[in-house]
């Protein structure tokens, strides 16, 4: 069995114990399912026991916000963001992606440019990764269902830490590395956690902002529950470099650049939050005087993957752009 065979035994196995615990924990609340975003996140695993036997709903034709933006761009736009997560992740851990059947749909598809497996020292880091890599392939797999036809194939993804990647060009942006080095997010566990620190903080705060937009109660619902799960992450990897950092402090202070990076790219605003707090006090939720996670808009989103301030439809982790009918990066400096 091959390397990619392997991680696809894994996500089903991880997919059945999740499945499992579902079962057992509604049982135990003497629960059953709700009608909308519960029975959507169920359906979406390829378990041959799957819990649910409720058809996942398309948002085929999709609601329309005040905005004019559909649930189906809404959510197209998310899978944009779930392709690039996984590839990353599904590299990092299993030196291999996401399945050729979970790439194709409507617009462009492009390949995966870098990305390799990563030679874990810390067995924690090492099961955080897994873990994560198991739940975004499963985001991704749960959007393209949901959205059926509609789903957007993946676009061309750049993850690679080379002279020409995005993860240098991100960390030279930051001041991770200087102008002509280079920075391999496969190099080592702290590099790796800030790779990913780059990404999770982007996605909590993207579904955030989309809330607002989603008319269907259902998709909403869905979306909430996929915040959730990328808060956790988010949460997860803050923790790690914190605590990391705790021994090392240059690795605290390579995450807070990696957040001031962010917040130069997406506008004038002083939102996003590195991991240090005073001298008592981590900083793991950035989050305002009500303990309120902020949002970012899809423009400001396109502007930290695309690495630019300006408004573009192509650059960074996403070389020719996004699928879809949201693709252009905000205006921002």
């Amino acid at each position: 069995m091959n390397d990619h065979e392997q991680m696809i035994e894994l996500l089903r196995s991880g997919d059945k114990r999740r499945a499992d615990r579902r079962r057992f924990m509604r049982g135990a609340a003497g629960a059953t399912l709700a009608a909308g975003g519960l029975s959507l996140l169920a359906a979406c695993s390829d378990d041959d026991n799957g819990p649910v036997s409720t058809p996942t709903p398309t948002p085929t034709p999709a609601p329309t916000g005040s905005t004019g933006v559909s649930d189906a761009d809404i959510f197209n736009f998310a899978l944009n963001l779930e392709y690039l997560e996984s590839q990353f992740y599904l590299m990092a851990v299993y030196g291999s992606g996401l399945a050729a059947s979970n790439l194709g749909g409507t617009g462009t598809q492009g390949a995966v440019t870098g990305g390799r497996k990563v030679t874990f020292t810390d067995p924690v880091v090492a099961q955080y990764a897994r873990e994560i890599a198991a739940d975004e392939a499963a985001h991704v797999n749960f959007l393209r269902s949901t959205l059926g036809t509609a789903a957007i194939a993946q676009p061309a993804i750049n993850i690679d830490g080379g002279a020409t990647g995005a993860f240098t060009a991100a960390a030279r942006a930051a001041g991770l590395v200087g102008p002509t080095a280079t920075f391999d997010p496969y190099a080592s566990d702290e590099n790796f956690l800030l790779a990913a620190f780059i990404f999770e903080d982007v996605g909590v705060t993207a579904y955030k902002g989309a809330a607002p937009l989603i008319a269907n109660k259902t998709y909403l619902e869905a979306a909430a529950g996929i915040l959730a799960a990328e808060a956790y992450h988010a949460g997860l990897l803050r923790t790690a470099l914190y605590t990391k950092g705790l021994q090392t402090p240059s690795l605290r202070t390579s995450a807070d650049a990696i957040s001031n990076a962010r917040d130069s790219l997406d506008g004038a605003s002083d939102d996003d939050q590195g991991i240090t707090g005073d001298a008592t006090t981590s900083n793991i939720v950035p989050s305002d005087a009500n303990g309120i996670a902020f949002s970012r808009t899809t423009g400001q989103v396109l502007n930290i993957v695309y690495l630019s301030k300006a408004s573009l439809a192509a650059g960074g982790f996403f070389p020719a752009g996004v699928n879809g009918n949201i693709r252009t990066s905000a205006a921002s400096g």
